[in-house]
């Protein structure tokens, strides 16, 4: 069963303006089937997991194009990055072509990755402005019902004109956390695949083949032991000298095996705002995993109910509305880096998100609880920044939009990417 994606938009706009697409994502959020979707009747599709194609791909670059001529569809690209050469050779050739023949230039090539770490350094030396690079993720929950999903905002007249939209959207507290619980991967959203033996099986390829070649052999049962560490630190700021000491390796490895994670589309680094702002400013990112299934499986939680009744329960519903509003903006083809941070300063005065958009901030708080005491009483440190504080939100469970004060609104997590 083919569950239509946000991300077909971005996809389709992309092929109207290059030659080539490079779709990003972590392993088996459905970028393979996606492009098929779109583009399989009228582009060949060949995969590097096959071990013949691969070492064709891996040896000899051009003859590989020449068997699999354009339009073509390449998965897993990184395992061949020297492909990327003779694709912009074959590109440049054809755009000369056409414009000597005046005609309009279409896509050749959708390329997707698994492992954005093996393909940066190819994809900027060979293609540069000739591919559109998207970044693909798992199921958001507007997308789990099969309704299409928007770019995440903290317009409260906009808000309410959509939640007068949409009927039967609200949901309680514990089909938030089976929500969460689930994840957002294709084969467990679509039942495909049993939950715990699907993320069993996910760790393992994901080690096997997107790790292993990246990290000493005799480091893996480390590396494992330390993805199941920072899933219990999801929501948390990153202190690579803690993960260091509690794992046994050093500092630059923490920081290269969190490259690694991030760059895999495991994790998300939320950045501090730092805009001129004073020294008293925590400068260390926010980590938080793109799926929570995952990260809830990691720190092996055996279902919904308990996972909302342990210690852990704000961080992951927290965790939950990050990645939620992530999704929203790889959805639109827009990278969040640029609008989305966290402030915090060393009097632990915190503001979970802040929307830098058009000169102004845009604070968001994220409670698990509904009416929850004083929750915008951080916003006023935003001050010291001089630029124009919007009006806030507070993402918690409750029922319907509501104003809060005249600094902030209600905002229920359940009409979150509508």
């Amino acid at each position: 069963m083919y569950i239509n994606r946000d991300i077909e938009k971005v996809l389709l706009e992309a092929s109207k303006s290059f030659q080539v697409i490079t779709l990003y994502g972590s392993r088996q959020v459905g970028k393979t089937t996606t492009v098929n979707m779109l583009f399989g009747k009228e582009f060949e599709f060949v995969t590097l997991d096959d071990a013949e194609e691969r070492e064709l791909a891996e040896t000899n670059p051009r003859a590989f194009l020449e068997s699999h001529p354009w339009p073509l569809i390449i998965d897993e690209v990184q395992k061949a990055v020297g492909l990327l050469s003779e694709i912009k050779k074959i590109v440049d050739k054809q755009r000369l072509e056409w414009m000597r023949n005046n005609e309009s230039r279409r896509l050749m090539f959708i390329l997707t990755g698994s492992n954005q770490f093996e393909l940066q350094e190819g994809i900027s030396e060979s293609l540069a402005g000739r591919t559109a690079i998207i970044n693909m993720s798992g199921f958001t929950q507007i997308e789990k019902r099969g309704l299409h999903g928007s770019l995440f905002d903290v317009d409260f007249d906009l808000l309410l004109s959509k939640q007068h939209d949409n009927d039967n959207y609200y949901r309680n507290t514990l089909q938030i956390y089976e929500d969460i619980f689930q994840g957002g991967m294709p084969d467990i959203i679509t039942g495909e695949s049993e939950r715990d033996i699907y993320y069993k099986s996910y760790i393992d390829t994901y080690i096997e083949k997107d790790v292993r070649k990246l990290i000493s052999a005799s480091s893996e049962m480390q590396f494992r032991r330390f993805i199941a560490l920072l899933a219990l630190r999801t929501a948390q700021e990153v202190v690579y000298s803690e993960l260091s000491n509690a794992i046994g390796i050093n500092v630059d490895t923490v920081k290269r095996w969190i490259s690694i994670l991030q760059t895999s589309g495991i994790i998300y680094l939320l950045e501090p705002y730092m805009a001129n702002a004073s020294k008293r400013i925590i400068k260390a990112p926010k980590l938080y995993f793109m799926d929570t299934g995952l990260c809830a499986y990691l720190c092996k939680w055996p279902n919904a109910q308990m996972l909302m009744d342990c210690a852990m329960s704000g961080a992951f519903f927290e965790t939950y509305v990050v990645s939620e509003i992530i999704k929203s903006f790889y959805n639109n083809g827009i990278e969040p880096r640029q609008y989305i941070y966290y402030y915090r300063d060393i009097d632990k005065k915190e503001v979970d998100i802040l929307l830098v958009k058009d000169g102004a901030l845009y604070p968001v708080e994220i409670k698990k609880s509904v009416k929850p005491n004083k929750p915008s009483k951080n916003f006023n440190v935003l001050e010291k920044y001089n630029m124009p504080i919007k009006r806030g939100m507070i993402i918690d469970n409750a029922e319907k939009i509501h104003a809060l004060n005249d600094n902030a609104f209600i905002f229920p997590v359940s009409l979150l990417g509508t």
